[in-house]
């Protein structure tokens, strides 16, 4: 599966960013999906899981009440609703995917197969 993410830009402190990641290929409602982020210097951070049927996911604390993950496999498409955003939510943000039919959280990087090449978002105070 071959993975794109957009949605990216540059928005004001408190403000909402809702990010896309639109898959090509087949299976991709049978794969679980995950979002990170990565600032330079640092390594990527999880952020959001959702597992291949959409009813479970799991959140890092940094962003659990503030970031919402979401798919439609009619669509193909996974989502990160980013609301009430701080300048420390700046960083480039990965889709990835992984062939796991479980619905415990993956939350390490190694866990992912495919990655999407990231959208910049940038918060200003």
């Amino acid at each position: 599966v071959q993975l794109q993410a957009s949605g990216g830009g540059l928005v004001q402190a408190g403000g909402s960013l809702r990010l896309s990641c639109a898959a090509s290929g087949r299976r991709f409602g049978t794969k679980a999906l995950g979002w990170f982020r990565q600032v330079p210097g640092k390594e990527r951070e999880f952020l959001a899981f959702i597992n291949w049927s959409g009813d479970s996911t799991a959140y890092a604390d940094s962003v659990k009440g503030r970031f919402t993950i979401s798919r439609d496999n009619g669509k193909n498409t996974l989502y990160l609703q980013m609301n009430s955003l701080k300048p420390e939510d700046t960083a480039v943000y990965y889709c990835a995917a992984d062939d796991y039919y479980g619905y415990g959280a993956r939350r390490s990087p190694l866990d992912y197969q495919y990655w999407g090449q990231g959208t910049l978002v940038t918060v200003s105070s």
